[in-house]
Formats: structure tokens, C-alpha cells, sequence
């Protein structure tokens, strides 16, 4: 079990490494537009604070919690419980529209797709590990604010 659990989540990782560097390595790494090198902005600026509140060392590139991991449910985690997976589609998508092809729109799709089962699976984690996770599930946004 502990292997298939290790599989999936590098699994996941790579999916969203791949997507990630195949669009960086696919197009410009700012958009021209304004109004989307704004969002690419606001995207940077999310990922930062969530990782500011989430203390570097918290948190791990799987989705597999740390023995020590703690429920953060402040600065943008008391809103989204996944704001550093919003952070990294939102500052890709400028980057798809503002250069677009099919290609770049299906690595965008599959980093999607790919952060979407994730943070479904890291939520199975999570609600295993952490006392209070299913509240905080009740009492937060899944990754868009007011949406999911």
C-alpha cells in the first residue's frame, strides 16, 4: 500500500512538473498583455504568501503530508485550502492565452487535470492525518473562492 501511495503521488508530480517546464520552455514566461501580466502577477504574489504562511519546510512537493504537518487555516489557506495550486494556474494561464496554441492549451489542461487529482487525493491524505480536516473542508473553498 505504501508503495502504490508513493507511486501516485510521484506520479502527480511529475504530471505537474512536465505541464509546468513544457510550458515555460513552450513560450514566452510573461505575457504581453497587461491586463494578463497582471493575473501572472497576482498568481506569483498567491504562491508566495501561501508558502510564507505555510512556513518553507511545511510543506511537500507530494501530496503526502509530513508526520510533524499541522492544519493551516490562515492568510490565503483560511479562504482556499489549495492556494498554491490556484497561484500556479493562475500564473500560467496568461501565458497560454496570451501565446496561444493547442499544444499549450493541452499542457495547461493536463496540469489542470493533473492539480485537480492531487488535491483530491491529498485531501484523502489529509482527512486521515489531521484532526479538524473535514471541518476546515466545510468551512473552506476548494480552490476557487465562491466557486470550488
Amino acid at each position: 500500500m505504501k508503495s502504490e501511495n508513493s507511486f501516485k503521488s510521484l506520479f502527480f508530480v511529475l504530471v505537474q512538473f512536465l505541464s509546468l517546464g513544457l510550458i515555460a520552455l513552450s513560450g514566452p514566461l510573461y505575457p504581453r498583455a497587461t491586463f494578463l501580466l497582471i493575473i501572472e502577477i497576482l498568481g506569483i504574489v498567491l504562491g508566495i504568501w501561501a508558502v510564507v504562511v505555510m512556513r518553507i519546510g511545511n510543506f511537500n512537493i507530494t501530496p503526502d503530508p509530513f508526520t510533524w504537518t499541522t492544519l493551516v487555516a490562515k492568510g490565503p489557506y483560511e479562504l482556499i485550502r489549495h492556494p498554491m495550486y490556484l497561484a500556479l494556474l493562475l500564473t500560467t494561464l496568461p501565458l497560454i492565452i496570451d501565446d496561444f496554441t493547442i499544444f499549450r492549451l493541452g499542457l495547461w489542461l493536463l496540469l489542470l487535470v493533473g492539480l485537480l487529482l492531487k488535491l483530491n487525493y491529498e485531501e484523502g491524505l489529509l482527512t486521515d492525518r489531521l484532526k479538524g480536516y473535514r471541518e476546515y473542508m466545510s468551512e473552506s473553498w476548494k480552490l476557487i473562492p465562491f466557486l470550488y
